[in-house]
């Protein structure tokens, strides 16, 4: 019995022994992946052909893109489990600097919706962050999800489950950095810096941007590392011609293409099987999911093209087809939604009441796990409601969890925004605004806001947070209106007006998706100019002001601000407006009911349905012409606070005191951005409330086709109603404001 146990032990040991030996006796192998922007997505296909071939992976390095690919493989991310993270991305949201607003309040995500463009400044301060068009926020923090366990410093040779080496290019001295230890998720940043589009990565003295300027294929670094032999995977096109320079992105594409040359014949040479995948009709911008699913087949395919030689490099690196790969405990997408146990949260470098606010507001002492999402939602609180320019939240292992340190950068001077949009119907308009935080005990901030063209507003606006979920405030607004009146679709007048409007919020509670103020506000309207037809309407226009007290509840869930597919959204508004605080004109005061409901019904992944019910009511012996019922449009409040769009209806008409209306709506989405809308519209309105549904029914019909931009929605909407009983066609670009 004894000998046979001996036995046992010693075959099993001599088994271990070979196994050892021969793993130590191979020769290795490194993977070399180039740099190339969403090119490198064919990095992917062809590391599926690696593994598929059972070629062991000891060293791996790469540049940009290829440093993001190869960094996550080093820590475990197999070619499926890359696959499947970069097809789950929102990569336009990923290579932005726009904040997730889902957990912050109404206005600010308003405000998401209406600008193209938003930057922070911190004047007077060096901000590791500027440099670039994109600072590249959600980069750093997707790597840092993505890296999650390997966030420490380390030494990427010894540390990580592959020895890992990626390149980046110090403009200072125009040298070549090679990143073997250290930050990973920042060396990866760094990487892929390209310059005057992403901000650099700054070290000590080192300022980094994309590899690919000294070395965007680098082999020599692998060969350095240890490589016996080396398979290099390539993505960059061949130099374009001059008929080929048609427009900026050939022409900034052929820039780096031309200097990522550097090296590159030198490392191919020395590469044992070199593939290089064709990535023609693709650029460094190609994120969109058709062209990711296509860049990734063709690595594919072009990696199974050297399968052969991928079967004959094995006698080379010393193996057989009995030889199995180390395999490691791979990392999936999964990691994104995993939650850990929270030992305690760490604020650093903010005030005792900056982290009260963020506790209070996240139920901080009463969380005992954190993901990415309550990562993400303490870093935007950190950049959005106390105006750090940056901030980083990022988890420490200690004992059976984590510390979660939240650490940030400087605080912003001023948040400025621009917005630019045309249309059919007010041509050209421009918006600027500005968000100045106040140096003061309680955080508060003064928003300035511009608008320019047909019609003209300028704003200043007071807001106090004294606490995570309230946000009291004073705000004064000057509109300059020049607006076509329109009767059952003709041009009836033309008015020009001024209203000075000053509103006074002391309760403006924000919870989750909800918004209820209550306030007191003062009007000041005064009418310049009325141009008229021969038989035009007779509207009495007076210069008056007005004093109304308001209260109104907001509620928002949708996932899109203009072409949602899940979430409602709801407001409901009373409002009592007098001209002394008690009557008008020595009448009861007007009474104004409105409300609008509207929920997103998804039928199928790419249709939904989209009810909406809305209306207003006045109630009142007299209806000033500034408050009067207004249809037309295709948007709610966007010529005069009180509109409300209706199919059909391109302009501004006056309607009766009492109006009750619903759309049926079906929207399709056609790829990734654009969309269809065919909708259906009918109202009653009358003078009086018991009349309601006495009168002539009110319907019209459209149909919208709309293509989603960075610089907000493309659309053309043709509709029809038999109010105006006219054929209309509107054309818009941009956000709405």
């Amino acid at each position: 019995m004894a000998l046979a146990v001996f036995a046992i032990h010693y075959f099993a040991f001599a088994q271990t022994s070979d196994t050892i030996h021969s793993e130590n006796a191979r020769k290795k192998v490194a993977v070399v992946l180039s740099g190339g922007g969403a090119k490198g997505m064919a990095h992917i296909g062809v590391l599926k052909v690696i593994e598929k071939a059972g070629i062991p992976v000891d060293i791996i390095t790469g540049t940009s893109m290829g440093s993001i690919i190869g960094g996550l493989y080093s820590i475990g991310y197999n070619a499926h489990s890359l696959d499947s993270m970069v097809r789950k991305q929102d990569w336009t949201f990923v290579i932005s600097d726009r904040e997730n607003m889902v957990n912050q309040s109404l206005d600010d995500q308003r405000s998401q919706y209406t600008y193209a463009l938003s930057r922070g400044f911190s004047f007077g301060k060096r901000n590791n962050d500027d440099g670039g068009l994109i600072k590249g926020k959600n980069l750093k923090e997707l790597f840092q999800t993505l890296c999650t366990g390997y966030t420490d410093s380390l030494d990427f040779s010894k540390d990580l489950p592959i020895p890992f080496a990626c390149v980046a290019t110090n403009i200072i001295d125009n040298s070549e950095v090679d990143f073997h230890s250290g930050y990973l998720p920042q060396a990866m940043r760094a990487s892929m810096a390209i310059p005057a589009a992403f901000s650099p990565v700054r070290i000590g003295d080192k300022v980094l941007v994309d590899g690919g300027l000294r070395n965007n294929y680098p082999a020599d670094v692998a060969r350095q590392m240890g490589a016996d032999i080396i398979i290099g995977v390539t993505v960059q096109g061949e130099p374009k011609g001059a008929e080929q320079m048609g427009n900026t992105m050939s022409i900034l594409s052929q820039i780096i293409d031309v200097n990522c040359k550097n090296k590159y014949d030198e490392n191919l040479a020395i590469t044992d099987v070199p593939i290089r995948v064709n990535t023609t009709g693709y650029g460094s911008a190609s994120f969109t999911p058709n062209a990711i699913d296509t860049l990734i087949r063709r690595g594919e395919e072009e990696g199974m093209r050297h399968w052969d030689e991928l079967i004959n490099l094995k006698q080379r690196i010393g193996i057989d087809d009995s030889y199995k790969p180390r395999i490691l405990q791979p990392l999936q997408p999964g990691v994104m939604t995993q939650k850990r146990k929270v030992t305690q949260f760490v604020f650093e470098k903010i005030t005792k009441q900056e982290e009260r606010f963020i506790r209070n507001k996240f139920h901080l002492n009463k969380v005992d796990s954190v993901d990415v999402d309550l990562q993400q939602q303490i870093t935007t609180c950190m950049r959005v409601d106390l105006f750090y320019t940056s901030a980083d939240c990022h988890l420490v292992p200690e004992g059976d969890g984590v510390r979660v340190v939240v650490t940030p950068g400087n605080r912003k001077t001023v948040q400025l925004y621009a917005g630019l949009r045309f249309d059919t119907e007010e041509y050209a308009a421009l918006q600027l605004g500005a968000d100045i935080p106040l140096h003061t005990k309680m955080p508060m901030d003064v928003d300035l806001t511009v608008r320019l063209g047909r019609r003209i507003m300028a704003q200043a606006e007071l807001t106090l947070h004294p606490r995570s979920f309230t946000r009291p405030k004073i705000s004064y607004t000057f509109r300059r209106n020049d607006m076509n009146i329109y009767i059952k679709g003709n041009r009836d007048y033309n008015v020009e007006y001024n209203q000075s409007q000053a509103m006074f919020t002391p309760i403006n509670f924000y919870l989750d998706h909800l918004n209820l103020s209550l306030g007191l506000r003062w009007d000041y309207v005064h009418y310049h100019n009325k141009l008229e037809a021969e038989h035009s309407t007779v509207v009495n226009l007076e210069n008056d002001h007005y004093f109304s007290y308001r209260a109104r509840v907001d509620y928002v869930s949708e996932d899109n601000w203009y072409f949602p597919t899940k979430g409602s959204r709801f407001k409901a508004e009373y409002a009592y407006i007098t001209d002394n605080f008690a009557k008008l004109n020595g009448n009861t005061g007007l009474s104004d009911v409105n409300a609008l409901w509207r929920t997103a019904l998804p039928i199928t992944p790419r249709t939904t349905f989209q009810p909406l019910l809305y209306g207003r009511m006045l109630f009142g012996s007299e209806v000033p012409w500034c408050f009067g019922n207004v249809v037309g449009g295709q948007w709610f409040g966007h010529y005069v606070e009180q509109q409300m769009p209706f199919a059909g209806i391109g302009n501004i008409e006056y309607m009766n005191k009492h109006l009750a209306a619903a759309q049926l709506q079906v929207q399709q989405r056609i790829g990734t951005k654009h969309y269809v809308l065919l909708g259906l519209t009918g109202a009653q309105c009358a003078d009086r409330l018991k009349n309601l549904f006495k009168e002539k029914t009110m319907f019209g019909v459209q149909a919208t086709y709309a293509f989603y931009t960075i610089a907000g929605p493309l659309g053309a909407t043709l509709g029809y109603s038999n109010h105006t009983k006219k054929v209309n066609f509107y054309i818009n670009l941009g956000f709405i404001f």
